[in-house]
């Protein structure tokens, strides 16, 4: 609806306005030059997996191997294949939501019967999203093959804890079901260096998938470049996929990854200190909002809140564009669980993100 409106301050998106730092841009074009613009591996440059798994190993301290590594044409593009690896029509899948739509989409495309378990969002002093472990593995009969859960959560910022992450691996061990972890947003942090990690508790051959990418890290959205952790037998599964939905992808832009892996620590803490200081904007003009309920994410770069007296969330939104030039994300786009909340990416520059709020304070004030 106002897509390349440049009176719109568009907050609707899951990326930062910052653009791709230009050592990983330089290292791209020096890779073309270099001739990397051939037909190349289809899980990925050999020496990206390895880079990918250092990058691991730095994070967790714990070894993970080349094998387990396929990179992907972007986060979205992991997600498919995962679920192209695991799920056969009539296979129930549980999604805990709410939860990005793509995620719902990829498992309906190969005929999963989706169910979503919402989070419980608690009132009070301790205002938090809280996920119900008991209820979760209720949901899980017979034909349930897959749990797809995203932590740290888009849009909730919700992040899972250790050990609800062993709880959940060792029912899935017993029941024969998979996990596919989506932890996009896991150095989008603000309390620690790194979200908790189903790769810290997790045997090589579980059955787990673990979804990353590039984009949200080192601001390379539109680059197109993710990965799976996978366990290592799934290797040659996971390289048919590719060579039949890609065919893999760019050799220089795999190869400006290896750059951004290992000389781009400092990028990620930067999009850290914006998404802090964004963060800190959007709350303290919404705690002056009496008619909005929220709290600040623990983790990923968006504010989800619920707003009194909103009946439809779509058509709130797009009235916000005419009223007052603000893009928003309608909750019900996450799922049913979505229904009276809206969904704002705080990753901007400052002054843009103070100027939507003073815009906002004429509707919600």
């Amino acid at each position: 609806m106002a897509l390349g409106n440049r009176d719109v301050i568009p907050l609707w998106y899951g990326e930062s306005d910052v653009k791709t730092p230009a050592f990983i841009c330089h290292a791209a074009a020096t890779a073309m030059e270099e001739g990397y613009t051939f037909y190349t591996h289809k899980r990925g440059l050999p020496e990206l997996r390895e880079a990918l798994a250092d990058y691991s190993q730095r994070l967790y301290g714990l070894p993970v191997g080349a094998d387990r590594i396929t990179v992907t044409s972007s986060g979205m593009t992991a997600i498919m294949i995962a679920m192209q690896v695991v799920i056969d029509p009539g296979d129930r899948v549980i999604l805990v939501g709410p939860v990005w739509p793509n995620a719902e989409a990829a498992a309906n495309i190969m005929g999963g019967e989706v169910c979503q378990l919402p989070l419980r969002y608690e009132d009070g002093e301790t205002q938090s999203w809280h996920l119900d472990i008991e209820y979760l593995f209720a949901m899980c009969t017979e034909n349930t093959r897959a749990i797809f859960i995203n932590s740290p959560g888009n849009p909730t910022g919700w992040m899972m804890s250790t050990r609800e992450q062993k709880e959940i691996l060792e029912f899935c061990r017993l029941r024969n079901i998979w996990i596919i972890a989506d932890e996009v947003y896991s150095r989008i942090v603000y309390d620690r260096l790194v979200a908790p990690s189903f790769l810290e508790v997790i045997e090589p051959e579980d059955s787990v998938l673990v979804v990353n990418s590039f984009s949200k890290n080192w601001a390379m959205t539109g680059w197109r470049l993710g990965w799976l952790t996978h366990p290592p037998s799934f290797a040659k599964p996971f390289s048919d996929l590719i060579e039949f939905n890609t065919s893999g992808t760019p050799a220089f832009l795999q190869k400006a990854c290896i750059t951004a892996l290992n000389d781009g620590e400092h990028v990620i803490n930067d999009m850290v200190d914006l998404c802090r200081e964004g963060r800190d904007i959007v709350g303290t003009a919404m705690s002056e909002w009496p008619r909005v309920r929220y709290r600040a994410p623990e983790a990923a770069f968006y504010a989800f809140f619920a707003l009194e007296g909103m009946e439809n969330s779509l058509k709130f939104a797009k009235q916000l564009v005419l009223d007052v030039g603000v893009g928003l994300a309608p909750g019900t786009a996450f799922g049913p669980e979505g229904a009276g909340w809206l969904r704002l990416c705080f990753a901007r520059d400052s002054s843009e993100l103070s100027t939507a709020m003073d815009r906002l304070a004429n509707v919600f004030a």
